[in-house]
């Protein structure tokens, strides 16, 4: 049986025909997708590091970092989660060089297939890491714009129309109907051409830009068997996750025994035998 151990981050993927997953646990990376249809095992030692600053803690916040990361780093702050509140310029920045090199570049607002169809936002480097976090099955940029803040400020207002979150538990459950994201882009943006009209008065026309040309981007997960009922599987109440790998979708390993969504964990010691 071989074995491996190390504080866990996030599964890197990678976008191929299916998305190939691999789980960092310290300095190792193990390749996901070859356990799929076997038994492994993960087991939590008990231990916390910080995946800032690497402090042990006895919970973490925000995925992952201790209270002091949580409180002080500009990558934590309300706004990340809600980036039309970016307060950048108004110069209360708690990181501006961090809020420099991660929000004031391009983002781009698009629209997903996850659950359902939902309208998101991601930096430009982020994609499609950010869809496959997400589980999207189908995703489809349809603006580019200068900020973060920006960024925030389009999704709102399509939110109004459009859900911005992933029911998880229907993500995992099964594959969703393909949807025709270019009429429903199309719909949108004429349904909210005020709304970008008043942010190119704002903001300057060169700052939002639709993708007209833009092409959806197509999503295949290792997935063997999806599950009737989503349990979700949890360190802090169990120290050993056991079961059947039958597949793995945004940052959920599916076992047969549950569901468990590693990037929630960050930070944690595991030891992982398969």
């Amino acid at each position: 049986m071989a074995h491996a151990s190390g504080n866990v981050r996030k599964m890197q993927s990678v976008l191929d025909q299916t998305v190939r997953y691999s789980l960092p646990l310290g300095d190792t990376q193990v390749e996901l997708n070859a356990l799929i249809g076997q038994s492994i095992k993960l087991t939590y030692a008990g231990v916390i590091n910080c995946v800032a600053c690497g402090r042990k803690s006895n919970k973490t916040f925000n995925q992952g970092y201790c209270f002091p990361c949580f409180r002080s780093l500009a990558q934590c702050d309300s706004c990340i989660m809600s980036p039309e509140k970016c307060h950048f310029h108004e110069g209360t920045c708690r990181e501006p060089e961090w809020g420099e090199q991660n929000c004031m570049i391009d983002h781009f607002v698009y629209l997903a297939n996850t659950s359902a169809l939902k309208v998101g936002i991601t930096r430009h480097s982020q994609i499609p890491t950010r869809w496959v976090d997400q589980g999207a099955v189908q995703a489809l940029p349809i603006a580019r714009v200068s900020s973060r803040r920006l960024s925030g400020l389009l999704e709102v207002a399509i939110g109004q129309s459009v859900a911005d979150k992933t029911a998880w538990q229907t993500m995992l459950k099964s594959q969703p109907e393909p949807l025709d994201l270019y009429a429903a882009r199309d719909e949108l943006l004429d349904q909210y051409k005020d709304v970008i009209a008043g942010l190119h008065a704002e903001f300057g026309v060169q700052a939002l830009q639709t993708l007209p040309e833009a092409h959806v981007f197509e999503i295949t997960y290792p997935v063997s068997t999806y599950p009737d009922k989503v349990k979700a599987l949890n360190f802090d109440k169990q120290a050993v996750v056991e079961g059947r790998l039958v597949g793995i979708k945004g940052q959920y390993l599916i076992f047969d025994c549950g569901v468990l969504n590693v990037r929630k964990f960050g930070g944690y010691h595991l030891k992982l035998e398969y």
